[in-house]
Protein backbone atom coordinates (compact mmCIF):
# COMPACT_ATOMS: atom_id res chain seq x y z
CA UNK A 1 0.00 0.00 0.00
CA UNK A 2 3.19 2.36 0.76
CA UNK A 3 4.33 1.44 -2.55
CA UNK A 4 1.18 2.44 -4.43
CA UNK A 5 0.88 5.78 -2.34
CA UNK A 6 4.67 6.47 -3.34
CA UNK A 7 3.92 5.98 -7.03
CA UNK A 8 0.92 7.66 -7.01
CA UNK A 9 -1.62 7.13 -10.16
CA UNK A 10 -0.55 5.83 -13.55
CA UNK A 11 -1.91 8.30 -16.23
CA UNK A 12 -1.87 7.54 -20.21
CA UNK A 13 0.99 9.64 -20.90
CA UNK A 14 3.27 8.04 -18.58
CA UNK A 15 3.58 4.68 -20.93
CA UNK A 16 6.42 4.49 -23.01
CA UNK A 17 5.86 6.68 -26.30
CA UNK A 18 7.58 4.82 -28.76
CA UNK A 19 7.47 1.25 -27.69
CA UNK A 20 3.71 1.52 -26.45
CA UNK A 21 1.41 4.50 -26.94
CA UNK A 22 2.28 4.82 -30.85
CA UNK A 23 2.75 0.94 -32.13
CA UNK A 24 -0.32 -0.20 -29.75
CA UNK A 25 -2.74 2.48 -29.28
CA UNK A 26 -2.65 5.34 -31.53
CA UNK A 27 -2.19 3.04 -34.64
CA UNK A 28 -5.61 2.23 -34.09
CA UNK A 29 -7.34 5.26 -33.38
CA UNK A 30 -8.68 7.48 -36.98
CA UNK A 31 -6.99 10.56 -38.38
CA UNK A 32 -10.01 12.60 -37.34
CA UNK A 33 -9.56 11.70 -33.48
CA UNK A 34 -5.89 11.98 -33.25
CA UNK A 35 -6.16 15.87 -34.77
CA UNK A 36 -8.39 16.39 -31.70
CA UNK A 37 -6.15 14.92 -29.73
CA UNK A 38 -3.52 17.44 -30.20
CA UNK A 39 -5.08 20.33 -28.92
CA UNK A 40 -5.77 18.74 -25.55
CA UNK A 41 -2.71 19.51 -24.25
CA UNK A 42 1.19 20.18 -25.02
CA UNK A 43 1.91 16.81 -24.03
CA UNK A 44 -0.86 15.17 -25.85
CA UNK A 45 0.50 17.65 -28.80
CA UNK A 46 4.14 15.97 -28.93
CA UNK A 47 2.67 12.51 -28.83
CA UNK A 48 0.72 13.15 -31.82
CA UNK A 49 3.50 14.71 -33.69
CA UNK A 50 5.63 11.63 -32.56
CA UNK A 51 3.00 9.30 -33.96
CA UNK A 52 2.61 11.63 -37.38
CA UNK A 53 6.47 11.30 -38.00
CA UNK A 54 6.52 7.34 -37.68
CA UNK A 55 3.71 6.20 -39.06
CA UNK A 56 3.68 4.17 -42.45
CA UNK A 57 0.25 5.11 -43.64
CA UNK A 58 -1.36 8.77 -43.96
CA UNK A 59 -4.61 8.73 -45.40
CA UNK A 60 -7.34 12.02 -46.00
CA UNK A 61 -9.78 10.56 -47.44
CA UNK A 62 -12.30 10.73 -44.91
CA UNK A 63 -11.42 14.58 -43.76
CA UNK A 64 -9.49 15.82 -46.49
CA UNK A 65 -12.13 18.61 -47.45
CA UNK A 66 -11.85 19.82 -43.64
CA UNK A 67 -8.19 19.85 -43.21
CA UNK A 68 -6.23 23.23 -43.47
CA UNK A 69 -3.22 22.96 -46.14
CA UNK A 70 -1.20 24.54 -43.18
CA UNK A 71 -2.28 21.27 -40.78
CA UNK A 72 -1.45 19.02 -43.35
CA UNK A 73 2.33 20.60 -44.15
CA UNK A 74 2.36 20.54 -40.02
CA UNK A 75 1.27 16.72 -39.57
CA UNK A 76 4.18 15.60 -42.04
CA UNK A 77 6.71 17.88 -42.04
CA UNK A 78 9.21 15.04 -39.87
CA UNK A 79 7.80 12.28 -41.55
CA UNK A 80 10.48 10.53 -43.28
CA UNK A 81 8.80 6.50 -43.34
CA UNK A 82 5.49 6.80 -44.84
CA UNK A 83 4.70 3.48 -47.02
CA UNK A 84 1.41 4.50 -47.74
CA UNK A 85 -0.44 7.93 -49.20
CA UNK A 86 -4.01 9.31 -50.05
CA UNK A 87 -4.78 12.18 -50.76
CA UNK A 88 -8.80 11.55 -51.87
CA UNK A 89 -11.00 14.08 -51.53
CA UNK A 90 -8.20 16.47 -50.89
CA UNK A 91 -9.23 18.54 -54.74
CA UNK A 92 -9.99 21.53 -52.99
CA UNK A 93 -6.99 22.47 -51.43
CA UNK A 94 -4.05 20.41 -52.26
CA UNK A 95 -1.56 21.57 -54.93
CA UNK A 96 2.20 21.02 -55.20
CA UNK A 97 3.44 23.44 -53.00
CA UNK A 98 2.43 21.13 -49.82
CA UNK A 99 2.59 17.77 -51.85
CA UNK A 100 6.24 18.01 -53.36
CA UNK A 101 8.37 18.55 -49.92
CA UNK A 102 6.46 15.38 -48.56
CA UNK A 103 7.33 13.47 -51.63
CA UNK A 104 10.74 14.42 -51.57
CA UNK A 105 11.37 12.94 -48.07
CA UNK A 106 9.32 10.01 -47.92
CA UNK A 107 11.42 7.49 -50.98
CA UNK A 108 9.66 4.50 -49.44
CA UNK A 109 6.05 4.97 -50.45
CA UNK A 110 5.03 1.96 -52.28
CA UNK A 111 1.49 3.36 -52.53
CA UNK A 112 0.23 6.92 -53.51
CA UNK A 113 -3.35 7.85 -54.36
CA UNK A 114 -3.91 11.32 -56.00
CA UNK A 115 -7.10 10.43 -57.33
CA UNK A 116 -9.16 13.80 -58.04
CA UNK A 117 -6.26 15.98 -57.35
CA UNK A 118 -7.16 18.86 -59.45
CA UNK A 119 -4.51 21.58 -58.77
CA UNK A 120 -1.61 19.23 -59.17
CA UNK A 121 0.56 19.08 -61.78
CA UNK A 122 2.80 17.25 -63.55
CA UNK A 123 5.13 18.38 -61.51
CA UNK A 124 3.91 16.36 -58.65
CA UNK A 125 3.67 12.94 -60.81
CA UNK A 126 7.28 13.81 -61.80
CA UNK A 127 8.73 14.24 -58.21
CA UNK A 128 6.95 10.73 -57.40
CA UNK A 129 8.66 8.80 -59.82
CA UNK A 130 12.36 10.26 -58.99
CA UNK A 131 11.65 9.68 -55.63
CA UNK A 132 9.36 6.75 -55.06
CA UNK A 133 11.61 3.78 -57.19
CA UNK A 134 10.19 1.55 -54.98
CA UNK A 135 6.01 2.56 -55.72
CA UNK A 136 4.02 0.04 -57.08
CA UNK A 137 0.22 1.16 -56.55
CA UNK A 138 -0.57 5.04 -58.14
CA UNK A 139 -4.14 6.66 -58.57
CA UNK A 140 -4.70 8.65 -60.81
CA UNK A 141 -8.30 9.17 -61.51
CA UNK A 142 -9.57 12.16 -62.80
CA UNK A 143 -5.68 13.77 -62.76
CA UNK A 144 -6.67 15.52 -66.24
CA UNK A 145 -2.79 17.19 -65.69
CA UNK A 146 -1.68 13.80 -66.54
CA UNK A 147 0.21 14.47 -69.71
CA UNK A 148 2.74 12.24 -72.02
CA UNK A 149 5.88 13.40 -70.46
CA UNK A 150 5.24 12.74 -66.85
CA UNK A 151 3.77 9.45 -67.88
CA UNK A 152 6.61 8.70 -69.24
CA UNK A 153 9.08 9.80 -66.34
CA UNK A 154 6.95 7.45 -64.31
CA UNK A 155 7.06 4.37 -66.28
CA UNK A 156 11.27 5.10 -66.70
CA UNK A 157 12.07 4.90 -62.78
CA UNK A 158 9.11 3.15 -61.70
CA UNK A 159 9.29 -0.57 -63.07
CA UNK A 160 8.38 -2.45 -60.45
CA UNK A 161 4.26 -0.68 -60.64
CA UNK A 162 1.48 -2.79 -60.06
CA UNK A 163 -1.47 -1.14 -60.58
CA UNK A 164 -2.23 2.51 -61.42
CA UNK A 165 -5.36 4.27 -62.18
CA UNK A 166 -5.46 6.50 -64.97
CA UNK A 167 -9.48 6.91 -65.42
CA UNK A 168 -10.45 9.76 -67.08
CA UNK A 169 -6.61 10.84 -67.67
CA UNK A 170 -7.85 12.51 -71.09
CA UNK A 171 -4.38 14.09 -72.04
CA UNK A 172 -3.06 10.50 -72.66
CA UNK A 173 -2.67 9.16 -75.96
CA UNK A 174 -2.02 5.42 -77.64
CA UNK A 175 1.92 6.22 -77.53
CA UNK A 176 2.49 7.03 -73.56
CA UNK A 177 -0.09 4.04 -72.94
CA UNK A 178 2.61 2.26 -75.08
CA UNK A 179 5.43 3.45 -73.49
CA UNK A 180 4.22 2.65 -69.80
CA UNK A 181 3.60 -1.19 -71.13
CA UNK A 182 7.13 -1.62 -72.36
CA UNK A 183 8.75 -0.49 -69.28
CA UNK A 184 6.06 -1.68 -66.36
CA UNK A 185 6.48 -5.35 -67.27
CA UNK A 186 4.73 -6.27 -63.37
CA UNK A 187 1.05 -4.44 -64.04
CA UNK A 188 -1.70 -6.84 -62.61
CA UNK A 189 -4.00 -3.66 -62.78
CA UNK A 190 -4.65 -1.15 -65.47
CA UNK A 191 -7.45 1.52 -65.72
CA UNK A 192 -7.63 3.61 -69.35
CA UNK A 193 -11.49 4.54 -68.35
CA UNK A 194 -13.15 7.07 -69.79
CA UNK A 195 -10.50 7.95 -72.59
CA UNK A 196 -11.75 8.58 -76.11
CA UNK A 197 -8.00 8.44 -77.19
CA UNK A 198 -7.18 4.88 -76.26
CA UNK A 199 -7.49 2.66 -79.04
CA UNK A 200 -6.51 -1.55 -80.03
CA UNK A 201 -2.75 -0.10 -79.97
CA UNK A 202 -3.22 0.60 -76.50
CA UNK A 203 -5.05 -2.51 -75.29
CA UNK A 204 -2.42 -5.12 -77.42
CA UNK A 205 0.72 -3.02 -76.29
CA UNK A 206 -0.38 -3.98 -72.97
CA UNK A 207 -1.54 -7.60 -73.13
CA UNK A 208 1.61 -8.47 -74.82
CA UNK A 209 3.90 -7.07 -72.64
CA UNK A 210 1.94 -7.03 -69.23
CA UNK A 211 1.17 -11.01 -69.72
CA UNK A 212 0.57 -10.75 -65.37
CA UNK A 213 -2.52 -8.36 -65.97
CA UNK A 214 -5.18 -9.27 -64.10
CA UNK A 215 -8.01 -6.37 -63.96
CA UNK A 216 -8.39 -3.98 -66.82
CA UNK A 217 -10.82 -0.92 -66.71
CA UNK A 218 -11.99 0.14 -70.83
CA UNK A 219 -15.13 1.58 -69.65
CA UNK A 220 -16.24 4.44 -71.96
CA UNK A 221 -13.24 3.49 -74.64
CA UNK A 222 -14.83 4.20 -77.62
CA UNK A 223 -12.26 3.02 -80.21
CA UNK A 224 -11.44 -0.57 -79.02
CA UNK A 225 -12.35 -3.05 -80.61
CA UNK A 226 -12.53 -7.22 -81.20
CA UNK A 227 -8.92 -7.34 -82.52
CA UNK A 228 -7.42 -6.19 -79.07
CA UNK A 229 -9.86 -7.88 -76.82
CA UNK A 230 -8.89 -11.30 -79.15
CA UNK A 231 -4.94 -10.20 -78.66
CA UNK A 232 -5.42 -10.10 -74.31
CA UNK A 233 -6.89 -13.50 -74.36
CA UNK A 234 -4.54 -15.00 -76.04
CA UNK A 235 -1.44 -13.10 -74.13
CA UNK A 236 -3.21 -12.59 -70.63
CA UNK A 237 -3.76 -16.29 -69.17
CA UNK A 238 -4.30 -14.60 -65.35
CA UNK A 239 -6.98 -11.80 -66.30
CA UNK A 240 -9.80 -12.42 -63.89
CA UNK A 241 -11.62 -8.97 -64.24
CA UNK A 242 -12.48 -7.02 -67.81
CA UNK A 243 -14.57 -3.59 -67.78
CA UNK A 244 -16.27 -2.91 -71.68
CA UNK A 245 -19.17 -1.13 -70.73
CA UNK A 246 -19.91 1.68 -73.13
CA UNK A 247 -17.48 0.22 -75.75
CA UNK A 248 -19.40 -0.18 -78.46
CA UNK A 249 -17.41 -1.58 -80.86
CA UNK A 250 -16.28 -4.98 -78.76
CA UNK A 251 -19.06 -7.82 -79.53
CA UNK A 252 -20.04 -10.89 -77.71
CA UNK A 253 -17.34 -12.75 -80.28
CA UNK A 254 -14.45 -11.81 -78.52
CA UNK A 255 -15.99 -11.44 -75.02
CA UNK A 256 -17.05 -15.24 -75.12
CA UNK A 257 -13.60 -16.88 -75.23
CA UNK A 258 -12.94 -15.12 -72.14
CA UNK A 259 -16.41 -15.93 -70.44
CA UNK A 260 -15.71 -19.76 -70.60
CA UNK A 261 -12.40 -18.72 -68.75
CA UNK A 262 -14.75 -17.36 -65.80
CA UNK A 263 -12.99 -13.89 -66.56
CA UNK A 264 -15.54 -11.27 -64.90
CA UNK A 265 -16.99 -8.79 -67.41
CA UNK A 266 -18.94 -6.22 -66.57
CA UNK A 267 -21.55 -6.31 -69.55
CA UNK A 268 -24.40 -9.59 -70.00
CA UNK A 269 -24.46 -11.68 -72.84
CA UNK A 270 -26.76 -10.75 -75.46
CA UNK A 271 -29.79 -13.18 -74.31
CA UNK A 272 -29.30 -12.39 -70.92
CA UNK A 273 -29.46 -8.74 -71.58
CA UNK A 274 -32.33 -9.64 -74.07
CA UNK A 275 -34.10 -11.22 -71.02
CA UNK A 276 -33.58 -8.20 -68.12
CA UNK A 277 -34.76 -5.85 -70.94
CA UNK A 278 -38.27 -8.14 -71.47
CA UNK A 279 -38.50 -8.86 -67.94
CA UNK A 280 -38.53 -4.88 -67.27
CA UNK A 281 -41.13 -5.25 -70.04
CA UNK A 282 -43.20 -7.64 -69.35
CA UNK A 283 -43.16 -7.82 -64.80
CA UNK A 284 -41.55 -11.65 -65.52
CA UNK A 285 -39.32 -13.16 -66.96
CA UNK A 286 -40.32 -16.05 -69.57
CA UNK A 287 -39.33 -19.02 -69.38
CA UNK A 288 -36.56 -20.26 -72.25
CA UNK A 289 -35.00 -23.12 -72.17
CA UNK A 290 -31.32 -21.84 -72.72
CA UNK A 291 -29.54 -25.53 -74.01
CA UNK A 292 -31.45 -25.93 -77.12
Amino acid sequence: MEEEATNGPCHLLDLPWEDVLVPHILCYLPLQHLVSLQRVSKQFHSLIQVYLANCRTFSLSSIGPCIPKEAFCSMLKDNKVLQNLSLQNCSDWVSDQELLPVIGQNQHLQRVDMSGCAWLTRHSLVAVSLSCLHLQHLGLAHCEWVDSLSLRSLADHCGGLQSIDLTACRQLKDDAICYLAKKCLNLRSLSLAVNANITDESVEEVAKNCRGLEQLDLTGCLRVRNQSIRTLAEYCPKLQSLKVNHCHNVTESSLDPLRKRNVVIDVEPPLQRALVLLQDVLGFAPFINLQI
